[in-house]
């Protein structure tokens, strides 16, 4: 069994997965300081100066007599902010996509002309079937 779990931590898929989750878990951190500290502050400036973290629809005010926060609110201000982080992100990751895209219609439209050489074995080969084509003879011959 523990070999085949090392097996399996092994396979590249993964570790691929592994980064992708550490690297969207750290492109989050991006996206939510941009929102929080850039987007939102031009927003609220077009807004008078709405915080929109803070608005909420109390249902229940707090009781200021007791310790405990008895609060009860609909934060849509938070759920604004996360559909703002949402656009963003998609933004970003459709940008993200057709940059990939571009790049591959690029390297597809490329002419064979451009491509790499073959391997020194391969273009030996393909030279010495060159000469046998030339030396074989042209037409049928009887003996």
């Amino acid at each position: 069994m523990l070999g085949e779990f090392r097996e399996f931590i092994a396979r590249g898929n993964v570790i691929d997965l592994a980064v992708g989750v550490i690297l969207g878990a750290a492109f989050g951190d991006i996206v939510k300081s941009l929102v929080d500290q850039v987007v939102m502050p031009v927003v609220g400036l077009g807004t008078s100066g709405i915080d929109f973290a803070q608005l909420k629809w109390v249902l229940k005010p707090d009781n200021p007599a007791t310790k405990v926060n008895e609060e009860v609110a609909i934060q849509y201000g938070a759920f604004l902010n996360t559909m703002i982080k949402f656009v963003i992100i998609a933004w970003v990751v459709f940008l993200m996509v057709k940059l990939v895209n571009s790049i591959r219609r690029r390297d597809a439209a490329k002419p064979e002309s451009e491509a790499s050489a073959p391997p020194p074995q391969e273009a030996l080969l393909m030279e010495i079937r060159d000469l046998l084509k030339a030396q074989a003879p042209q037409g049928p011959t009887r003996h």
